[in-house]
């Protein structure tokens, strides 16, 4: 049975990347914190169905020495490194807190996993946010990285360090470079998750309004759980190399609000205030992929358009205040 190790396990992707591995017959692994463990009820919530089906590890990405006992304990044959400290926040402690974990984290894990399972293949978790400002759209994996934030100049630093351990020691490793994706499991700092939340809640009579940033800014949304089988995919080929993971298609915000709130039977025009403090930069150039390189070498296909994701989020939101 082939074991993989998967940080970042309870989140969005990886809860779904821990569901399609256990179909595939693997041994499934993930690296928790304490804190998790002991507030499992809301920091396990995406994996408290898989939780007798898999093994958690208690460790700190940001100590070596923790990780190293991980990986002697567990000698994966793959490992997908998706845990990332990800808010977008513009405070210099936020900042310098940022870059020190996820380059850290990074190089520490591709350390262990040097010394203690060579042979490992390693995923990546990389991101559109590594393009950040673009001069042409689509981007593909020949677009040069220009990040305007923190986190973009973390996965940077992050990418170049896995192509060095690929490229100096012979590792295995890939990097996927996602675009959005969304799905009932995104969390609530998300503004897909709080658009659907608030709009539920608007429905429900429990609030009135719900304040969002620049409607007109556009996304290339995808489907979470096929951006994970995109993952599996890349581990699964003859030689490592990186892959953009992307629709091709942008949508604008108010086009998503507009659709989650008319599937409620609401107008978002009479519902949504529109806050400045919300607002990021304007881009000149849409963030958008172009996926023709990972469904041309490795067969992917997306399954799920924009109206299919957010009808499967309303369902599922809907869902959670009967249950409440």
């Amino acid at each position: 049975m082939k074991k993989a190790l998967i940080t970042g396990i309870a989140g969005q992707d990886g809860s779904y990347l821990a569901e399609l591995l256990l179909s595939k017959g693997y041994e499934v692994h993930g690296v928790v914190r304490r804190i998790a463990i002991e507030d499992s009820e809301h920091k396990l919530k995406n994996i408290s169905h898989l939780l007798d089906r898999i093994h958690l590890h208690v460790a700190s990405l940001d100590n070596v020495l923790s990780l190293i006992k991980v990986v002697r304990t567990i000698e994966p044959a793959e490992c997908y490194h998706l845990a990332a400290s990800s808010f977008v926040s513009y405070s210099f402690e936020d900042e310098i807190s940022i870059l020190n974990n996820n380059v850290n984290n990074t190089h520490y894990l591709l350390a262990a996993l040097r010394e203690f399972a060579p042979d490992c293949r390693i995923y990546f978790a990389g991101s559109s946010e590594l393009f950040g400002s673009v001069v042409a759209a689509p981007q593909d994996e020949t677009t040069p990285f220009n990040p305007r934030s923190i986190y973009g100049i973390s996965k940077m630093a992050s990418y170049h360090l896995l192509k060095n351990y690929r490229e100096q020691y012979g590792l295995f490793s890939c990097a996927g470079i996602l675009y959005n994706h969304e799905s009932p499991r995104r969390g609530y700092e998300f503004v897909t998750r709080k658009i659907v939340s608030s709009a539920v809640k608007i429905k429900l009579g429990l609030q009135k309004t719900v304040a969002l940033g620049n409607l007109d800014a556009h996304r290339d949304w995808g489907y979470a759980p096929d951006y994970v089988q995109a993952m599996w995919l890349m581990l699964q080929a003859d030689t490592p190399d990186d892959y953009v993971v992307a629709t091709g298609e942008t949508h604008s915000v108010r086009e998503f609000v507009e659709l989650v709130f008319t599937s409620l039977g609401l107008d978002y025009q009479d519902h949504v205030q529109v806050d400045p403090q919300f607002f990021r930069p304007t881009e000149k150039v849409r963030l958008c992929g172009n996926p023709h390189k990972i469904e041309s070498v490795l067969g992917w296909k997306r399954t799920a358009c924009l109206s299919e994701i957010i009808a499967e989020m309303v369902t599922a939101e809907l869902a959670l205040h009967h249950q409440g």
